[in-house]
């Protein structure tokens, strides 16, 4: 008979597991969403450069250490493939389910599978088991339901005398280990305490003092679990300011408002929506604070109820509150920025109705089966309105399951059912512009603006997307007006900097970058950005500085490596700029005016065949490059070494070079030298008066000096050679 026991319970058990996993079913198709990108995918513990010590050890674990590490462990086999976190997810529902279901049995309550089965397979539930960060939920309930269900053994054993102590102290200690399990896992588990104390009382109608003793390390845990949220909360996800700023009264109208909605939506689970409207309080109204004096006076009327099924009703009603507490509104917690309210902050305390449900459901058919001809026909009738009630749970766990699918699905479904949800534009805004769809975009941070027109992030974004499409003076107004809200964010001060460049207010863009810079000072992006400000108002000094400051952070940056070794090259310091040509060339072997300017650099130090080889894999990579061309051409005409002058070979390039330069005296001297190399004197003097013209048209006296000196030496027949240095 105990084995048949055993066999129906895994099989009740498996039964369990098997309808979570088909309700949700959609979800395993599912990808990442909202906070996903902050907790796991990119989250610097979860996939580099930090790892499990700062999880452990640091602020990055956003006071939910167990399940970041969970990430950790499940990120190094599986990567960012979205499928194996929802399954661990579900999975983590579907084992809290069947602890659920041993719980209530513990506790003698009626219909403990049917009221497990209730609570997985509930839509409410869905916000917790389809949102991969959510594991905090499903993660911290399963070691919950574990504490409990160890703890209820202990107090059980703990009655026997015969027990043996050792058996009693490893229960108690386990029940202790996962109580701090879960709070690793998600605070909001740190009513246990209290919720242990009710079953406590449930059994034995009274509370000893030996049950607060074995309590208080609970207590204890649970109070400094609390502590560190508070302070989490302010201080670390900055859960201050004006959405915070509730009074006393304000809290208590919240919390009045939020158990009955709650306990509205286990009933009548429609509409579901990912971010519920903000509720508008008005603490001047008497009747804004009747939904809690309803609550306070039906917990009291509760506790007078006569019998076992009052005791039932009340120790429901009591958890229920007891494990929405922490989410009633008496502490600030960062989501009430977009609602007081959310399906996830229900998920444990949701077990107690839901219990009581299943609970006076079989004890109304416990009694109804007492007349013996209903038998038969009324388990049939049990069975099959049970079958119904989950089946239709599971229909709207399906259907809600869908909303999850992606960000662009959940954001659109939201905006569908809540109009005026800022954030849902907000980060609808955010998704289209990752799909390239940045009208619509635009739309939405638009229609986000109207419906908070101080959200800063909102007129950032926006002003990138103006930016983009070209749009600066729009880009400036917004970029201007997110400063306004918030004079501390570097990027918009850089990004400001950036659309002031491209109106040509460079001094402006200066000045913001120097603000950036100012507020973060290893904001490497400003100085590269500030370096290149400098360099086209010509102080090379300046931009040189910024740029060794940016590459220094951003070693693999080319265009600020180049255009670093451009200035250092004008500036006379050779050797460095050579390091930081050959870095260009190792991060793009295809950059051409990299290469000529390396060649440049090689010539200035007198590095002839190393220079020769840089001019002629540049005309390799891009045959038209002038520069290459004229300057390989005048090595080719003029070089002290014999044996590297060509005089065919640079009136070739030296044409070319001309043909492309539109009569630059510079090419022209050039192309002369290429002559008198090739022995064409007539036409080396006939192009050399021709630059010399040129050059006394544009002013360059320098450049029209050297030309008299050289057309002197092609008249008499000889050619223009450098001197060896």
């Amino acid at each position: 008979m105990v084995r048949l026991s055993e066999r129906r319970a895994w099989l009740w058990g498996l039964l369990l597991i098997a309808f979570v996993f088909i309700a949700y079913a959609q979800v395993f198709h599912a990808g990442f969403i909202w906070d996903d990108e902050s907790h796991l995918t990119r989250n610097p513990c979860i996939v580099g450069p930090l790892g499990l010590k700062e999880i452990w050890t640091s602020t990055q674990a956003v006071y939910y250490p167990l399940v970041l590490t969970t990430f950790w462990a499940l990120h190094k086999f599986v990567g960012l493939n979205p499928l194996p976190y929802h399954i661990l997810n579900v999975l983590m529902h579907a084992g809290s389910a069947v602890l659920l279901w041993r719980v209530l049995r513990q506790l003698g309550v009626r219909g403990a599978w049917l009221g497990a089965a209730l609570w997985a397979l509930h839509p409410v539930m869905v916000q917790s088991v389809a949102w991969v960060t959510e594991l905090k939920n499903t993660q911290s309930c399963l070691f919950y339901l574990l504490s409990s269900y160890c703890f209820l053994n202990w107090e059980k054993q703990s009655q026997i005398t015969q027990t043996r102590r050792v058996e009693v102290s490893l229960m108690f200690g386990l029940s202790l280990l996962c109580f701090v399990l879960a709070t690793l896992s998600k605070p909001s588990v740190v009513m246990l305490p209290c919720v242990l104390a009710l079953c406590v009382w449930w059994r034995r109608r009274r509370i000893q003092w030996r049950d607060a003793v074995a309590l208080a390390s609970f207590v204890a845990i649970s109070a400094l679990a609390s502590a560190w949220t508070i302070w989490e909360q302010k201080f670390h996800a900055r859960a201050v300011g004006p959405d915070w700023a509730q009074n006393w009264p304000e809290r208590l109208i919240i919390a009045g408002r939020a158990i009955w909605f709650y306990l509205a939506k286990l009933f009548w689970p429609h509409p579901l929506i990912f971010i519920y409207p903000r509720w508008q309080l008005q603490p001047s109204q008497f009747t804004a604070y009747l939904p809690l004096l309803l609550a306070l006076m039906g917990l009291i009327a509760l506790w007078f109820l006569p019998g076992k099924a009052g005791r039932a009703v009340f120790f429901a009603g009591a958890y229920y509150v007891m494990s929405l507490f922490p989410v009633l509104g008496c502490f600030s917690i960062y989501f009430f920025r977009y609602s007081f309210v959310s399906d996830h902050f229900q998920y444990l305390a949701s077990m107690g109705p839901l219990a009581l449900v299943a609970a006076a459901g079989s004890e109304g058919f416990n009694r109804l089966g007492v007349a013996e001809s209903l038998g038969r026909g009324l388990a049939f009738l049990r069975v099959g309105l049970c079958t119904v009630v989950l089946l239709l749970l599971g229909i709207l766990t399906w259907q809600q399951t869908a909303v999850y699918h992606d960000l662009i699905t959940l954001y659109t479904t939201t905006l569908a059912q809540n109009s005026g949800c800022w954030m849902a534009h907000y980060n609808l805004g955010i998704a289209l512009r990752d799909r390239g769809e940045t009208d619509q975009a635009i739309t939405h941070y638009r229609q986000a603006i109207v419906l908070r027109p101080g959200y800063a992030e909102a007129h950032y974004n926006l002003g990138r997307l103006l930016a983009e499409k070209g749009e600066f003076n729009g880009a400036v107004d917004h970029y201007e007006v997110a400063l306004a809200i918030n004079p501390d964010d570097p990027e918009a001060h850089n990004n400001l900097g950036a659309t002031f460049v491209q109106q040509g207010r460079i001094d402006d863009a200066i000045g913001h970058y120097q603000k950036a810079l100012a507020i973060q000072p290893d904001y490497a992006e400003a100085s590269c950005n500030l370096a290149d400000a400098l360099l086209s108002k010509a102080d090379i000094d300046g931009a040189i500085i910024h740029y060794l400051t940016c590459v220094a952070a951003l070693p693999n940056q080319p265009d600020a490596q180049y255009n670093l070794a451009s200035a250092l090259l004008r500036k006379g310091r050779i050797d460095e700029a050579i390091v930081h040509y050959e870095k260009v060339l190792e991060l793009l072997p295809e950059n051409a005016n990299a290469r000529v300017n390396l060649g440049s650099a090689f010539l200035a130090k007198h590095r002839l065949g190393d220079a020769i080889t840089e001019y002629k894999e540049a005309l390799r990579l891009a045959p038209e490059n002038v520069a290459a061309q004229s300057n390989l051409a005048w090595l080719l005409a003029t070089s002290p070494d014999p044996s590297i002058r060509n005089g065919p070979e640079a009136v070739v390039l030296a044409e070319q070079a001309r043909r492309s330069s539109d009569g630059k005296p510079l090419i022209l001297r050039i192309l002369a030298a290429a002559y008198a190399e090739a022995d064409r004197f007539s036409e080396a003097t006939d192009t050399a008066r021709e630059a010399l013209r040129a050059a006394d048209d544009q002013g360059n006296s320098v450049l029209s000096d050297l030309l008299r000196k050289e057309i002197v030496l092609y008249e008499s027949g000889h050619p223009y050679h450098r001197q060896s240095p």
